[in-house]
């Protein structure tokens, strides 16, 4: 007796529930619910990663200006809240592509100026260096990086980096060749006459 009433119940429950879709109330219209099917639709789920750009550096996730895909929640809790990145628009990459070839462009122009640089250095010759001399070949002191430099400031007028350059040790009368590290591609090779007076 107690199956027959769950069943009562149950068919009661399902024709309810139909009619709350349809919107049919009489009796005669109510299906049996052996032909009662629903059809069952899946749903994707959500997007779970976000393409985000970098607006710093983040440490163990990526550099500034990088594009990258990372979780939303990730996003959503720490890289808006904190300032540290952006979602990734078509108006946003169009500005990105334009400011790396500028960037691009600056780089080529500072490469080109150190090469134009680098062939002033080549085509002066040698600078003379004028030291109090010792017994033989030796010089009092040594020939240092700054002493480099204000040679050049003083004969082309030239700024240059101590940091730069790179000397041999120079402890004696002679000639020797210095390098200036004008780019990270460029280099200069500057001769040195070292002579007592």
């Amino acid at each position: 007796m107690a199956s027959s009433y769950a069943a009562a119940a149950l068919s009661w429950s399902a024709s309810s529930w139909l009619h709350s879709f349809t919107g049919q109330t009489n009796e005669a219209s109510v299906m049996p619910d052996r032909k009662l099917a629903m059809p069952v639709v899946a749903q994707k789920k959500a997007k779970k990663t976000r393409k985000i750009i970098l607006k710093e550096d983040v440490e163990y996730v990526g550099k500034r200006g990088q594009l990258i895909d990372v979780k939303a929640g990730f996003y959503r809790n720490f890289l808006l809240p904190m300032g540290k990145a952006q979602i990734v628009t078509p108006v946003l990459l169009k500005e990105m592509r334009m400011e790396e070839e500028r960037i691009e462009a600056e780089k080529l122009r500072v490469k080109e100026d150190a090469q134009q640089l680098a062939r002033i250095f080549e085509t002066v010759g040698a600078f003379k260096v004028k030291r109090k001399g010792g017994k033989g070949k030796l010089i009092f002191g040594s020939v240092t990086a700054q002493d480099l430099v204000d040679i050049i400031k003083a004969q082309l007028q030239r700024d240059i980096d101590k940091r730069i350059v790179s000397l041999p040790e120079i402890r004696e009368t002679g000639e020797y060749v210095a390098e200036l590290k004008l780019h990270p591609e460029v280099t200069a090779r500057v001769r040195l006459n070292v002579f007592a007076n």
